[in-house]
């Protein structure tokens, strides 16, 4: 059953990202983040309400809180990346956040089989080439790295951290309700600096519409990224109880391949080569690690 959360995790932060991405093309980006996160922490509250998960609190919902945290700076700086870098390095440099969750897995003991270590490899090699790295071209910005790699760190931190937010189900209602309080706090303060230094929280207005009318026209959609990003770490935690953190990681980490499939089927965009061959190695990476 890992495999099939893990891989339930990559389908729905792989919607999420294609989703956030079309809406940050006529939103701000940080009032994406805010408002498709506000919009999940209400459905939450409600869920925690009439669980009565509260009674589940704990010295575990620090993960919760320290995982909200470095959700939201790991989005900006995935953001402020590819604002200064094209996607194609961007956005396999931000991948290898995986190597956190695995880390930490080996930390606690964990050692793959090796047939499970085979699919490993294959798998993060399909991730990473899934996003089409730009090996021409010219010379990408330090800065544009730098963030990447910021990135990277936050993804893989918040897939570690949340897996340790909760031992129950309704204790993992609480610490994602935990989580997306945290993520529309730091959001928010982000983005009132932002305005407070110039910055956009509404779309400009266009054919006389009006930024609010955008933001209320595109709810539905705000709330699929927020709810679907809740439900992949919800997806994702219980992957990590259920079974190594080491496999469940790795199968979590191949929503890269679910965007680009998305873009291809949705948008129209063709699939570079070496995008092609990262889907089928990740493919195959994960028959590996399910095989094992």
């Amino acid at each position: 059953m890992t495999a099939v959360f893990a891989l339930a995790t990559s389908l729905l932060w792989g919607l999420a990202d294609f989703g956030g991405g079309l809406l940050t093309r006529r939103i701000p980006a940080l009032t994406v983040v805010v408002v498709s996160q506000t919009i999940a922490a209400g459905v939450l509250g409600a869920i925690v309400l009439a669980t009565g998960a509260w009674s589940e609190a704990g010295p575990r919902l620090w993960f919760a809180v320290a995982a909200g945290i470095a959700g939201p700076a790991a989005m900006l700086a995935f953001y402020r990346a590819l604002a200064l870098g094209p996607m194609g390095v961007v956005s396999p440099l931000a991948s290898i956040g995986v190597v956190v969750p695995l880390g930490a897995g080996l930390t606690l003991g964990e050692r793959p089989g090796a047939m499970q270590a085979a699919g490993i490899l294959v798998a993060v090699a399909g991730v990473l080439l899934a996003g089409g790295p730009e090996l021409r071209g010219a010379p990408v910005q330090r800065q544009a790295i730098i963030y990447a790699l910021v990135a990277a760190f936050g993804f893989g931190a918040v897939m570690a951290l949340i897996a340790e937010a909760s031992t129950t189900l309704n204790g993992l209602f609480l610490a994602l309700f935990v989580q997306r309080l945290a993520n529309t706090a730091v959001g928010g303060g982000a983005l009132y600096i932002s305005v407070r230094r110039g910055g956009q929280a509404l779309p400009r207005p266009a054919d006389g519409t009006s930024g609010t009318t955008v933001i209320r026209a595109a709810l539905p959609a705000l709330a699929f990224v927020g709810l679907a990003d809740v439900a992949a770490n919800g997806t994702y935690a219980i992957a990590a109880q259920l079974g190594p953190v080491t496999v469940a990681a790795v199968l979590a980490s191949l929503y890269p391949v679910v965007t680009a499939v998305a873009a291809r089927g949705l948008l129209k965009e063709r699939l570079k080569a070496v995008q092609a061959v990262g889907a089928g190695l990740a493919l195959v990476g994960t028959t590996l690690l399910a095989a094992g």
